[in-house]
């Protein structure tokens, strides 16, 4: 159905196009530079034909592929986000193809210190004789989205040769900074005008999410008193000395990212700054529920309590933020949305496998803006660093599932 080559240039092309958003920056986008792709993006869809193209002023691009069926079918959307995370270098990014993999560790050719290993990454084990694409060991690779914005692409383009494959009316959303938190915030919902969609944002071939982490952040900012140190006694209470203390109280075996797994939820420091009279900890909080969520933040809070009490004439605030929700409070009200991806899987040949996401997508919030939106697997692995890779073979299937998917809605309209 789909060419390895095809799909490989297409991804590459995209790749080497430096996307990275900036949590610093307050406009949207973040960066200037996600519009270099946006407007490529913009000009392949006109291309192909596709209707109602447009790249907005915040670097949203929209298009349209018209039904061709007789039935009146729900309008379906697809969407992946064009930037790349902050965390690693995208500049200058150089995708290497390993073909036909045969299991041996892949040793990047700019830097020969980063080696994937099948050890450390076992969904390589399902790989033998794909194509695997990396970076050349100094950068990301950007899959994590641009393997999902090939496959999309890759789609609808087999759509509009394919005319003889009845579809109802699918639209295309590609969006700014979902790496940095913003990816929907000015997302035009009228442009988008469905019942449903998907992203394609996932990892292991086959696997579809329909739940993430509900998420908020905490913004903790403490008062000392200052003085002059040298008359400090009895007087001084060093801020930064407290978030330290909040900080070395945490939990060392539970409730933090490097100590949880599955079902289970963490209180997570991410920055810290501060002089002696003023510190600033902010935290992200996660769980699968509400209530555990705000069971974690009612914890933080009492820890701060505790080490405050030592302070006497020292203050806080403890301000949440809601971030997202679990989306499958969504979805479960709308249950044929991931019945007819389980579906599409199992016509393009793969074992639909259920996960749930520790962390969150665009469909996260996209599905309390009444668009139930679940997230596809588009074969990107070991995101957010030198050794992310991702298979032409995986993002081949990503593009067929997108297809099957086109015809479930039709035929089931």
């Amino acid at each position: 159905m789909f060419h390895k080559d095809a799909i490989i240039q297409r991804f590459s092309t995209y790749a080497q196009i430096d996307t990275q958003s900036d949590p610093d920056s307050p406009t949207c986008p973040s960066t200037e530079k996600q519009k270099n792709l946006g407007r490529l993006l913009e000009q392949e869809l006109k291309d192909m034909g596709l209707q109602s193209v447009e790249m907005d002023e915040n670097g949203y691009v929209y298009a349209t592929l018209p039904s061709n069926s007789a039935k009146t079918v729900p309008v379906v959307f697809f969407c992946s986000h064009m930037d790349t995370s902050p965390d690693c270098s995208g500049t200058h990014v150089k995708p290497v193809v390993h073909s036909n993999y045969d299991g041996r560790d892949l040793v990047l050719p700019a830097d020969p210190t980063q080696v994937i290993r099948m050890a450390e990454h076992p969904d390589l084990a399902g790989q033998m004789g794909n194509d695997i694409i990396t970076a050349d060991g100094t950068t990301l690779l950007g899959a994590d989205n641009k393997a999902g914005i090939a496959a999309i692409m890759e789609a609808f383009q087999y759509l509009v040769k394919h005319p003889e494959i009845p579809h109802g009316e699918l639209r295309v959303l590609f969006t700014p900074d979902e790496e940095i938190g913003r990816g929907v915030d000015k997302v035009n919902l009228q442009k988008v005008n469905a019942y449903c969609g998907y992203t394609l944002d996932g990892e292991t071939l086959g696997t579809i999410e329909g739940e993430t982490f509900s998420a908020d952040g905490v913004t903790l900012t403490l008062h000392g008193v200052s003085t002059h140190p040298g008359f400090g006694k009895g007087k001084l209470e060093n801020s930064m000395k407290i978030g330290a203390d909040i900080l070395a109280a945490l939990p060392k075996d539970t409730l933090s990212p490097e100590t949880t797994e599955g079902k289970e939820g963490f209180v997570h420091p991410v920055s810290i700054s501060g002089l002696l009279e003023k510190t600033v900890v902010k935290f992200i909080i996660r769980d699968f529920t509400v209530d555990r969520l705000h069971a974690h933040e009612a914890y933080l809070e009492s820890v701060v309590k505790q080490a405050i009490a030592r302070y006497p004439h020292s203050t806080y605030t403890f301000e949440v933020q809601e971030q997202y929700r679990n989306m499958k409070e969504v979805l479960d009200k709308h249950p044929e949305v991931t019945a007819h991806a389980v579906e599409a899987m199992k016509r393009a040949g793969m074992n639909p496998e259920p996960r749930s996401i520790r962390g969150g997508t665009d469909g996260s919030r996209l599905s309390f803006m009444g668009l139930p939106c679940p997230n596809l697997f588009a074969g990107e692995h070991a995101f957010h660093s030198k050794l992310e890779w991702v298979s032409a073979q995986d993002m081949m299937k990503a593009a067929e599932t997108v297809v099957h998917l086109a015809q479930v809605w039709e035929e089931r309209a």
